[in-house]
This record gives structure tokens, C-alpha cells and sequence, in this order.
């Protein structure tokens, strides 16, 4: 009610209206109570009050590290102490691996092969650098996956990771592994988007904690890659960022570049990010691995913040093991980001996924002609039919993103600077016709949904193809997704997708089950034919050229005839 108010304070303030009796009955819809003269008039001399020390509180600045000081955290970070973490990960095979033939096989590596090269010398850092940077550069006129390069920090840090493995300083299976960061990360010297025009040359000074510590790692940072504006789909600034399977759609979003880059063999691996599917959702769509880790369990600071109490920070690979590679050297406590927590987690797993107890919905497809139960069958598992909680409101629930992000990008809303932002001012300003009281309503049914989701949790290890996005992306609960199927439909590729669930803070125990099933299957090995689909895009690129070479009789500029074409 007093967001409502708020819109004629301005005016009062200027001497054009008045707050009264009057004012206020007509404000009465937002708080769905309707009352008396009597009480209005009361009313108003406080609403009066409230108004002026809110305008205060608009006055001074703030930005999206101001977090509020009540926060979310899972159930589990609420019971259980910090617990000091030691970070000893490995790969599950050490034996010495060849060098491909080619650098296109290289290129599509997973991690673990990667760094088993890279550790033994078959190839240097500086090598796989200039490799994945010339792929960046030849693929993102087609793929759009690029914002920008951060080349001479590559150089500089593949040259030193060189030195530090010659000299027997090995700092552990991501040193000299080129990567890509979603560019809502802080990476000091370069700049750091978020996907929109109004802050294409934004440089911030802050060192996001994920990257500081990939490049504690030995990792190097390639570059920084496309997301949607403002964490939303897969259309920014730049164009709209493709799928490597099929050019002609894009890559889903919001971490479009990181996703995308991934499937083309472009980087080692990338970091992205998730609200509500951000990073589920662009892997299911490129046929990578993605982990959304529980909520806390990585550190967002220096990350562009959507929602305080709902962002997750985490990798897109192309196996599982190398999430659990990258997850290895980012997790923990951070000063910085008061969500973030100690909690276990080990590589290799000594783990017996016989035995677990994984959970199904039920579907019209008959039990025995589920593909994904038949593997989980082979494995050994135990199978448990279940059903998620029936939450009233849970798509009520992801206001909170509208109502958070309405906080975060106040002052640009306010200023009427929003070309470019896909459908968030919308979002944001219809976010702001939601009083406090309900925002807390929600967060109270949330808190519901919490203990309802950890109750069926205590009766499975693991979900499988649940459809529980919004429920898990509510609570807290990791999840993983990986490729299961490339098909090919008259040309036109496409994936599908596996997605496993498992307990706050047990990724070792999901990413054991994900990675025991994953050697069941070949399509995170499969390779989208980029260069048929490149030698498609130059032809119609060449075309157009032509076309535009003659005078333009309809009076359009080249760029604005691109912009036009059907195809891309």
C-alpha cells in the first residue's frame, strides 16, 4: 500500500497533490483491505512519516553487494556448524593418455584427459591456450558466445602454468586448463557486462571469489562469455547466443556463452550461473554437463547478483567428473558472501551407488519402458516411486526474483534506462506493486516448502527426471544434467537430457550416481559438425554481401539487412 502511495508522494512533494484521506482509499486495493473514514484519517499522518523516512533510505546509493541483512540459507546451513574443508580431488584414471591425432579430438577433451596431457607434458598450456582461443575467435561470428577475450591474461597465465609443471610444482588437475566465465563474473581489467548496452565497458574492481580461486587452481581464463541481459534467456547486446547442435535456435539461457562455447569444443570448461534453469536449462539444450550445486555452497561474491536468496554459481563441462573437478576448487566459506558455507566433499567418491535409493514420478510411459530406470536398473539401484510436494503457490514463490532483482536494478528502472533488458522492466516494475508483507508471505510458504521437500529427500538418495526445477531451485537442492541422446531428426540435432537431484550439500554422493551412469552412454563424447554448419553461415554471409553491394533502394544500412536475415 504504501508502494502505491509512493507514486503520488512525488507529486505531494512538488505541491500538486496532497496525501489524504482520499489518496489512501484509492491505494487500498495493493493491501486488499478496505477501510473506514475513521481509520483513513488516522492513517494518514503516518503514512505521511513513513514516506519521508523511506525517501531518505532512496537517497543513498547502494549496489548489489549491499546484501539485505536477513538471508536465505538451506535447512541443512542452518543446522549444521562450519566444518573445516581440505581440498584433495583427483581424477578417477591416471594412467598416462595420448595425444590425439587431431586438434579438433583435442579440443573436445574433458577435463580429466585434458590435465592428465597437460600434467605429463604430451602437450603445454600455452598450446591448448592458442587451440581454444582460435576456436573462440573462428566460431563466434556464427555462435555468438563471445563478449569478451581476456587473451593476454591467457597468454600470461598459460606461460607461467607452463614454468610451474616443468619446475614440479603440479597445482592439481585444472592447472593450464583454459576456461570461460559467464560475464556476470568480476574479473579485474576486463569488462564485465551483464549482458546489457548500458554497461558494455563496465569494469569492476572486485575479484569474483569462483575466479580467484580457479586461478589459485592453475586454471586460465580464455574469456568472458555471453549471457542474456541480465541473466534472462539467451539474447544480449551482442545478438542472440546459438546452439551448437542446431545454429538456427539459440542456446537457451541466461548462461547462453557458457553452454555454448562448452559444446563446441571452445574452452576447457566455463562457469556459469542459476536462478530458475540458468544453467540446466542452456546444457540441456547444448548437450553439455551442467551442476547447479546446493545454494551455498559456492561463493557469488564479485557475481552479478538476480536474487540474493536464490543465485547459484556453478560448472558446465562435458563429463561429470570434470564438474566434480571444477566444483573441488571453487567450494567453500568466502568473508565476502555470508550464504556461502564449509561442507564436505571428496573426488573420487568412495561411494557404492548399488544399493542407493533413487526416486521417480510416475508418467504415462510404462516403468518398463523408462531408458533412464532401465540404466539406474543395471546399476543396481533401488527404485522408489514418488511425488513432490503439491505446494500451493509455488510459482508464486519466483516473484522473489522480480521482487529481489527490482532492488538490485533499482536505479537504472528509476532512470528509465532499460534498452535492451528483454522483458525485466516489466518484471521489476510490476515487482514493485508487491508490499513487504507479501514478500514475507512468500518467504513463509517457502520455508514450508523447505521442510516438505528435506521430508522427501530423507526418503531417497537421488531424484531422477523429477521435474523439480522450481521446487529444488526454491530449496536449495543440487542438481545435475547431462546428455543422453543426440538425435538427429530430417538434419535438424537435437538433445535429450538426464537430470539427477540429491541431498543439500551431497553432491559427492549425486555426482558418483551421475557419473556411474554417465559410462553407460556416448553423447557427451559426440562432436556437433560445426564446420558444416560455418561453411552455411559464410556462404549466406557471402550472399548477403553481394546482395548489399549494389545501391539500396529501400534505404537500409547493411548492419540493419543482417539484422533482417531468416536463416541466423
Amino acid at each position: 500500500m504504501h508502494r502505491a502511495v509512493a507514486a503520488v508522494a512525488q507529486e505531494a512533494a512538488n505541491g500538486k497533490i496532497d496525501i489524504d484521506k482520499d489518496v489512501l482509499k484509492k491505494a487500498e486495493w495493493i493491501s486488499g483491505n478496505e477501510l473506514s473514514d475513521e481509520q483513513r484519517d488516522k492513517l494518514v499522518r503516518s503514512v505521511k512519516q513513513n514516506l519521508a523516512g523511506l525517501q531518505q533510505l532512496r537517497n543513498v546509493e547502494l549496489t548489489g553487494a549491499d546484501q539485505p541483512a536477513v538471508y536465505f540459507g538451506t535447512l541443512k546451513a542452518q543446522t549444521d556448524n562450519r566444518v573445516e574443508i581440505k581440498r584433495s580431488v583427483s581424477a578417477t584414471k591416471t594412467a598416462v593418455a595420448k595425444r590425439p591425432d587431431s586438434n579438433e579430438q583435442l579440443a573436445f577433451l574433458p577435463v580429466t584427459e585434458l590435465s592428465n596431457l597437460i600434467r605429463h607434458r604430451k602437450i603445454t598450456a600455452v598450446e591448448l591456450t592458442k587451440l581454444y582461443v582460435a576456436r573462440l575467435k573462428k566460431y563466434d561470428p556464427m555462435l555468438k558466445f563471445v563478449v569478451n577475450m581476456t587473451e593476454e591474461l591467457a597468454m600470461e597465465s598459460a606461460v607461467r602454468a607452463d614454468k610451474e609443471i616443468a619446475s614440479g610444482r603440479y597445482r592439481g588437475p585444472l592447472h593450464g586448463i583454459p576456461w570461460g566465465a559467464k560475464d556476470l563474473m568480476s574479473v579485474p581489467g576486463y569488462p564485465t557486462t551483464w549482458g546489457i548496452p548500458q554497461l558494455r565497458d563496465q569494469t569492476l574492481k572486485d575479484r569474483a571469489t569462483v575466479f580467484h580461486r580457479l586461478e589459485q587452481a592453475g586454471a586460465i581464463l580464455v574469456a568472458k562469455l555471453s549471457l542474456g541481459a541480465l541473466a534472462m534467456g539467451d539474447r544480449w547486446f551482442g545478438g542472440m547466443t546459438r546452439c551448437p547442435w542446431n545454429p538456427k535456435i539459440g542456446s537457451s539461457g541466461s548462461s547462453a556463452g557458457s553452454a555454448s562455447a562448452t559444446a563446441a569444443g571452445c574452452v576447457g570448461f566455463s562457469i556459469g550461473s542459476e536462478t530458475l534453469g540458468s544453467i540446466i536449462s542452456p546444457s540441456r539444450r547444448c548437450g553439455t554437463t551442467g551442476l547447479r550445486p546446493t545454494f551455498g555452497r559456492v561463493s557469488r561474491h564479485g557475481c552479478m547478483p538476480l536474487s540474493w536468496t536464490m543465485d547459484k554459481i556453478g560448472p558446465i563441462t562435458r563429463s561429470v567428473e570434470d564438474t566434480a573437478l571444477v566444483l573441488a576448487a571453487v567450494h567453500g566459506a568466502d568473508e565476502f558472501d555470508p550464504t556461502a558455507i564449509d561442507q564436505p566433499f571428496s573426488w573420487p567418491p568412495k561411494v557404492d551407488v548399488r544399493g542407493m535409493k533413487v526416486g521417480y514420478t510416475a508418467r504415462r510411459t510404462k516403468l518398463e519402458d523408462r531408458n533412464d530406470l532401465k540404466i539406474l536398473r543395471d546399476l543396481g539401484v533401488e527404485l522408489v516411486e514418488v511425488k513432490l510436494p503439491r505446494t500451493v503457490g509455488i510459482r508464486a514463490m519466483t516473484d522473489i526474483i522480480g521482487i529481489e532483482g527490482a532492488a538490485v536494478f533499482e536505479k537504472w528502472l528509476n532512470a528509465e534506462q532499460t534498452d535492451g533488458w528483454n522483458s525485466w522492466p516489466n518484471t521489476f516494475r510490476s515487482a514493485q506493486y508487491i508490499s513487504a508483507v507479501d514478500y514475507l508471505r512468500i518467504m513463509r510458504h517457502r520455508r514450508k516448502l523447505l521442510h516438505e521437500f528435506e521430508k522427501l529427500m530423507e526418503t531417497v538418495d537421488v531424484l531422477i527426471n523429477a521435474n523439480d526445477l522450481v521446487h529444488t531451485n526454491l530449496t536449495g537442492h543440487p542438481s545435475i544434467v547431462f546428455p543422453s541422446e543426440i538425435r538427429d531428426r530430417n538434419g535438424k540435432k537435437s538433445v535429450r537430457s538426464v537430470v539427477l537431484t540429491g541431498r543439500l550439500f551431497d553432491e559427492t554422493r549425486l555426482l558418483a550416481l551421475a557419473h556411474a551412469y554417465q559410462s553407460n552412454l556416448t553423447a557427451h563424447l559426440e562432436r556437433p559438425p560445426l564446420d558444416l554448419f560455418l561453411a552455411d553461415f559464410e556462404a549466406e554471409e557471402a550472399d548477403e554481401d553481394r546482395k548489399e553491394s549494389g545501391d539500396d533502394k529501400k534505404g537500409k544500412s547493411k548492419s540493419d539487412k543482417k539484422k533482417d536475415k531468416r536463416f541466423w
